[in-house]
């Protein structure tokens, strides 16, 4: 009798485990799953640096440099997941600056053979070494200026001095960002 009841119950527990498969898969509708869409999100880190007096002295001639620049591959937005798929990108640029001299930065997006994209310029308030000064830019790229984002490679950025009669001596923080955002 022990093994009959083992067996009914065998019987019964395959059966409510077939009704509940069975029953929910019947409302899934596979012909939906090429609706599906993905739309991931990737920060990251671009350029970082920081700069003193020093940097702005010609190493030649000992005069003040009122430009400085210096420049960067991004080999990543060579890849084929950014050119098939990039959908926007948000860049973000935050400068800490102890000078008591405003500077213009410039952040220019360049092609492989060295032709401008686009470019970023806004200007970073003055600071001082007991009051430092934070100047923040965001820069949205949306599907109308993509193409420009996928056809860069190479970021140039340059710093230019606006010269006045305080001593220039402090330094300059600069850290960039990039969300890149995807859809698959």
């Amino acid at each position: 009798m022990k093994k009959r009841n083992a067996g009914l119950l065998k019987v019964l527990f395959f059966c409510c485990a077939m009704f509940a498969y069975v029953g929910c898969v019947k409302d899934v509708d596979f012909n939906q799953a090429n609706d599906i869409v993905l739309s991931p999100d990737i920060q990251s880190n671009l350029v970082l640096y920081k700069v003193e007096e020093s940097d702005f002295v010609d190493p030649v001639t000992k005069e003040l440099k009122t430009v400085i620049r210096d420049t960067v591959r991004l080999e990543f937005l060579d890849d084929d997941y950014i050119q098939n798929d990039l959908n926007s990108v948000e860049f973000y640029f935050r400068n800490i600056n102890t000078f008591p001299q405003a500077f213009v930065s410039r952040v220019h997006f360049l092609s492989a053979s060295g032709r401008k994209q686009f470019s970023i310029i806004y200007p970073i308030s003055p600071g001082g070494s007991d009051n430092p000064v934070s100047t923040e830019r965001i820069e949205v790229m949306g599907a109308d200026r993509i193409e420009q984002v996928k056809n860069s490679i190479i970021m140039v950025v340059e710093l230019e001095v606006q010269t006045n009669q305080e001593d220039f001596t402090g330094d300059l923080e600069f850290a960039s960002k990039g969300l890149f955002k995807f859809e698959f």
